[in-house]
Formats: structure tokens, sequence, C-alpha cells
């Protein structure tokens, strides 16, 4: 039986017949057929909206590489000291606010933390912000209780009601705050002892309005996911922030682990809960004010990471629909505002990154047909004009990530190029979640603020034995699934036609897509791979 001659045997065959450069020449430089293909109405129709997509996707993928060269340029200007120190018998006011919805499991855990900061008691006053209605509302009563009985300025304030979510507990929350400065902590953070020490300092400048540290991360080596969450993060607050930071440009307050001048916050208009992410929407306003901002890249703040993947996609869903919210709302001011231009152009980037993923999807629907054509138009082609545009979209990510783990981890940071391609399919498989966020801001649909569930799993000891704060699954892993094989048929046509230059980029489509969508239908059944760890008899693990 004759062989295919596109088959990778006819391949391999015919390179040790023949050798390389024969088989170069017969499939790259013979011009036999050259000028036969005329490009028709219905091909333009592909391919122009595929450029357009590709070239604006090659745009935000540059801008990665312009927020690493900001960092390196104004690395001399990161905050380290403070420019003056409060007098130690004269330290401002400080409320510390602790916003919670059903957090059962780590609302032990933040509470012991917190009334473990170094601060004087009396000028310290500590704000357990309940928005609960499950068991943890008695958890949190007892806990307020005896830390309260220890000596400790803590009150725990409950609503029975959601309105405003986060944003409408914070502000119920400031309306008996006593302190001239505001530090905020999620749930799922352990704030270290001396970090009110650390932050409250630099507002010895009075126009200084927030600071803001940089997360870490309990449990970062407890799977792959929550690595290549971490090093997602790291890129975030070690490049972004600290680029914009230091370069002069708006960088937003990360929702917890910052300190607030109680002035910036009213003077900006307060917390506002139309957006869902309310942290950034306030921050633009305080920095449309005038407010300057800080980033203290070396003070670190641990939180845990979510370590089921659809507890993953409804926090980056969250996210993303929030800032195009944001982005409707507040671009239109800073466009309008005496800012200087470089200011306006990096708040279109930032609050505008997120329309990446309807485009990503145009580009998955566009990239099978437009690689058929695009196949009888000679190669030379596809890699002097593809290839360029694919490098700026795509591998922008691995270069960046790269970089903010060598920054972090200077003697280790070449692990992290194994976890490089899993982090590339990751970022391709949120698009479906993401893009229907992006999609319902757009159109200015409503939705409630989605919680990211917390079950105080930091080690591989760690078990999750709750399954009630698990989101529904609902159509979308199906449709992950359908997609994910959608581009394993491209990688099959891909290697018949011998387009191989294409096929690594079209395998992180197919394993992102099955990898996101695997991991949601199968979550619940890692738990019980997991090993060691204490089974809890009661519904919350802490001793009341």
């Amino acid at each position: 039986m004759p062989l295919n001659p596109t088959s990778p045997l006819a391949m391999a065959v015919a390179l040790a017949t023949k050798g390389l450069g024969a088989y170069l020449r017969q499939h790259f430089l013979d011009k036999t057929f050259q000028g036969l293909y005329q490009v028709n109405a219905f091909d333009l129709a592909l391919l122009i909206p595929y450029f357009v997509v590709l070239t604006i996707l090659a745009a935000y993928g540059a801008h990665r590489y312009w927020m690493v060269y900001l960092y390196y340029k104004y690395k001399k200007n990161k905050t380290t000291a403070p420019g003056a120190y409060f007098p130690p018998d004269a330290l401002p006011r400080v409320t510390v606010q602790l916003p919670i919805y059903n957090e059962q499991y780590v609302v032990d855990r933040l509470l012991d933390a917190v009334c473990r900061l170094e601060y004087q008691k009396d000028k310290l006053d500590i704000q357990l912000l309940d928005d609960s209605t499950d068991e943890t509302v008695e958890v949190a009563r007892i806990l307020v209780e005896r830390y309260a009985a220890l000596g400790h300025p803590v009150v725990c304030l409950h609503r029975e009601n959601r309105e405003g979510f986060k944003a409408g507990a914070l502000a119920e929350g400031l309306k008996t705050a006593k302190g001239e400065f505001v530090a905020i902590f999620d749930a799922d953070f352990v704030p270290p002892p001396g970090f009110l020490l650390q932050c409250i300092h630099h507002f010895t400048d009075p126009k200084i309005g927030m600071v803001q540290t940089r997360w870490t991360h309990i449990n970062r080596n407890y799977s792959l996911l929550t690595q290549v969450e971490a090093i997602l993060l790291d890129g975030h607050f070690v490049l972004e922030h600290s680029g914009r930071s230091r370069s002069g440009a708006f960088f937003n307050f990360n929702g917890t682990a910052g300190m607030w001048r109680r002035t910036a916050i009213d003077e900006a208009g307060g917390w506002e809960h139309d957006t869902l992410t309310e942290d950034t929407d306030l921050s633009y306003r305080a920095q449309l004010k005038g407010w300057k901002f800080l980033y203290l890249q070396d003070v670190e703040c641990p939180a845990e990471l979510p370590v089921e993947m659809t507890a993953f996609k409804t926090q980056q869903a969250r996210w993303a629909k929030g800032l195009i919210q944001v982005s409707k709302k507040i671009l239109p001011r800073v466009l309008k505002s005496d800012v200087p231009r470089s200011v306006k152009i990096e708040a279109c980037y930032h609050l505008t990154a997120n329309l990446s993923y309807p485009l990503m999807i145009v580009l998955s629907v566009l990239l099978m047909p437009a690689m058929i054509i695009r196949f009888y138009q000679g190669w030379f082609q596809m890699l002097y004009i593809d290839l360029p545009l694919f490098m700026a979209s795509t591998f922008s990510i691995s270069s960046f990530y790269l970089v903010s783990q060598k920054e972090l981890f200077p003697k280790s940071w070449p692990k992290s190029l194994l976890y490089l391609p899993l982090l590339m399919s990751l970022g391709i498989g949120l698009t479906i979640t993401n893009t229907r966020a992006v999609l319902e801001a757009l159109v200015g649909k409503q939705t409630a603020f989605a919680r990211t569930p917390k079950y105080r799993v930091e080690s591989k000891r760690d078990r999750i034995f709750a399954s009630k704060y698990r989101k529904r699954l609902g159509w979308i892993p199906w449709i992950e699934l359908l997609i994910g094989t959608y581009f394993a048929l491209a990688v099959y046509y891909a290697i018949d036609n011998e387009n191989y230059f294409t096929v690594p980029f079209l395998l992180l489509f197919v394993v992102g897509y099955w990898v996101t969508g695997l991991m949601s239908l199968l979550q619940g059944r890692f738990a019980g791979l997991s090993v060691g760890g204490e089974t809890h008899t009661k519904p919350f693990p802490v001793g009341v």
C-alpha cells in the first residue's frame, strides 16, 4: 500500500532518502503553483476579521512587554522606607475592616491574625462586617465575644441583607468607624503582625490616599492549579502594580491587604456598588481627585488561593466583569480629565484588557477556516504575517510571567518554565466564562457579587470535606470540552497539511479547554485523592 505523501511516516522516509534540503525545497521553495490562488470575497470576509482580531490581541500582548519595560525603567522609584515616621506616642487611629460572607472555615484564622497585629490597642478598632446567612453568623458571634473578653477592640456588625454586597458592608462599617485610616482584609487573608506599622508611616505624606501591599500565597504548592494561580497573581502584583505605580500611572487597590486614608474615601464619593470591582472603581475616583497611591512590593500579606477550578473561574469572571463595568463608568471621566496622556493610555489598557476574552472566542471561530485559506497563499506569507502576531499576542504572556518569577525567586525561577504551558492553556480555557462575564457587563446586566469559596486548604494534608459552597457547574464545562475537541480537529488538519508551525499554538487551545472543562466537572473527585488531613466533626473547624 503506498504511503500518504503528507503523513508523518512519509515525511520521515523522504527526509531519510532525499535529505532535509530536498524536503525544504519541495515544500517551501517550489514555485510551480505560485499565483494560481486568487483571493475572493468570501475569503476576505473571513481573513479581514481574523487579522483585525489578531492585531488587537497582539496590541494587548505587546502591552505586557511595555509593562516589563516600565518595571525596569523605573526600578529606582521603588517605594521602600517611608519619608518620615509618626512619633510612637502619636500614632493615628486605625480601623480594621473584615468583610465576610459565609466564611465559617476561615473566619477564626482571620480574627486570630488580626488580633495579633502590633498596634496600640487604644488606637485600634476592629470591625467584623458579617453579611453571612449560614452557620458563620454563630461562629463569628462567639469568636468576637471571646476576643473582646481578652481585651481586643473587636466588634461584630451583622447585616440582615446584602445590599451593596461587599461595598455596602464597607460603607455601613464606615458609619461607626473611628479611625483616620482604614485597613481592609478579606476572609482568606492572614496579615502578619507588623502589617499596620509597615504601612501607617507612609501616610506621613499628606498626599498619600492609599497604600497597597503584595499578596503572597499560603497554599501555593497545594496543586498544579494553585501553582499556576500564584504565578498569574505574581505577574499582576510584581510587574503591573510596580510598573504603574513607579511610572506615575493610575493603579488600583485590590480590595484587601491595603490601607486607606479615610478622607480619601470620603472625597472620592465613598464606596459604590454599581460595579463588581468596587475597589478599582473607588481607586480611580480617588486618583482623579488628586490622591496619590503607593505600592509596597516588599510588604507581604499571605492569602489562600482557590483550590477548585469552578471557584477560580468564578473569581476571574467577577474580576473580568467588574473591570469592564468600571471602564464604562470611569474611562470617560479619565479621558476628559487633565491627567497626562500616558496615564490616560495606561488606564485604557488596564480597564479594557478583558475585552480580549470575547476577541479570543472570535479568533477561535475564525482560526480553522483562516488556516485553510492561508494554506493556499503560501508558507512565507503565513510566517512573516501570522507568526509575529501570534508571538505578540500569545508568547508575550510567557515572558511577562517569567520576569515576575525571576524578580521574586532569583535562584529558583527557572522551574517556572514547567508551568508556562499550563499557564497559557489555562488563560485560554477561561475565555468562555470570562467572555460571558464581559458581555454581561457590556450590555449592562447586573448580577450578584459571587464570592470565592474558601475551605482553609493550606497544604497537601488538608482535605475539602464540605461542598455546600461549591458553585453549580451549568453548561459551560461541556461547551469547553466541545471547543477543545474542535481544536483537536484543527490540530489533525494542521498535521495532515504539514502546517507544523501552528500545531503548538493550537495545542494550547486543546489543553486549555479540555483542562478547564474536565477540572470543572471532576472537581469533587479530586478532593478524595488528597492524603492526610484531620476530619472535623463540627460543621466548622474552630474550637467553639
